[in-house]
């Protein structure tokens, strides 16, 4: 995904007219933003995008926002997260400019650890970091070291931390783009720090943008295809008894349609509460044939259903607004 921090930066000004505005009503798309984390904390949803066009950095992605609600339509933004500014070690490779993209959220400790990729991938190598705070809306403090470094053809781009349930072991799963690599690392206790990689067999069709989760004890792999600027774009899953793989393909369950094209980079969750499950990812919306598309991706949020068997039902993109579903847990 490193090519498309940098060529998301580099497309931003040469939309026309004002961005979409955020939280003017429940519809969909949610927000401005793309490979948005979605995550439930306390009493809210919380989603965490790329560049979710902030004019006061002149739309470059320097800074991490976070956007809360309490029923999955409306959304308020947060002060910045984290800024570029604030970490120490972004400008040990020498590259004279950096990105921060792809956020992802874990729990952990009683805190929230924020992952987050740093760009430009050439000529230097991208690198995955980290920061911590104790709230869901931060600020969030820099580890003060790159978690993870790529190179020899490995992109250290977007990073995913799923935190087993059967074994409370925490896991890193990170990778893609150019490479089309997977990797998979499991992390320290103190959830900043490598305790080791685990050798996984990338799966079929796999591209970058990986997410996890778990249900009735089967571990899904979901993940984007494609390029991330046409409509080859796609979000395909393969099943696994646990999440170190091995990795069963079953397919792709978000594609390209007539007016909504390059769906991807996704996050999956359940709303304990209710049992239901949502998915997040970004699209880009009414543009002009199948790309390479300019301008700004878009955020939606809609149900997300498993058939009888396990099997994810594949996903009709639609403007509508996404399901109320209101937050019961109590606050933190």
């Amino acid at each position: 995904m490193i090519a498309r921090g940098l060529l998301l930066l580099s497309t931003l000004p040469l939309f026309a007219s004002a961005p979409p505005q955020v939280g003017t009503g429940p519809r969909n798309p949610v927000i401005v933003g793309a490979d948005p984390h979605l995550a439930i904390v306390c009493d809210r949803y919380w989603l965490y995008p790329t560049n979710a066009t902030d004019p006061t950095d002149g739309f470059q992605a320097t800074r991490l926002h976070g956007y809360s609600s309490r029923d999955l339509r409306g959304w308020t933004r947060s002060a910045p997260l984290l800024d570029m500014e604030d970490i120490a070690w972004i400008d040990d490779d020498g590259a004279p400019e950096h990105y921060l993209w792809a956020p992802a959220l874990a729990q952990a400790n009683g805190r929230y650890y924020l992952y987050y990729s740093v760009g430009p991938q050439n000529p230097t190598p991208s690198r995955i970091g980290v920061a911590v705070s104790d709230r869901p809306g931060g600020p969030f403090r820099d580890s003060g070291r790159p978690l993870l470094t790529g190179g020899r053809g490995f992109e250290a781009i977007d990073p995913m931390v799923f935190v087993d349930p059967a074994s409370g072991r925490p896991y890193l799963y990170a990778g893609g783009s150019a490479g089309a690599t997977l990797r998979l690392f499991e992390l320290k206790p103190n959830m900043t720090e490598i305790a080791r990689e685990i050798h996984v067999v990338t799966p079929r069709n796999f591209t970058e943008g990986p997410f996890v989760h778990l249900r009735n004890g089967i571990y899904y792999l979901s993940y984007s295809h494609g390029r991330w600027n046409d409509a080859s774009y796609s979000v395909h899953y393969a099943t696994g008894r646990s999440p170190e793989g091995p990795w069963t393909y079953r397919g792709a369950i978000l594609t390209s349609d007539r007016t909504r094209k390059g769906p991807g980079h996704h996050s999956i969750v359940r709303d304990a509460t209710s049992g239901d499950w949502f998915i997040a990812y970004h699209r880009w919306d009414r543009p002009r044939g199948d790309g390479p598309f300019k301008g700004v991706r878009v955020t939606a949020v809609q149900p997300l259903e498993h058939d009888g068997r396990g099997a994810l039902r594949p996903i009709r993109m639609t403007n509508a607004p996404p399901p109320p579903a209101p937050i019961a847990a109590p606050a933190c």
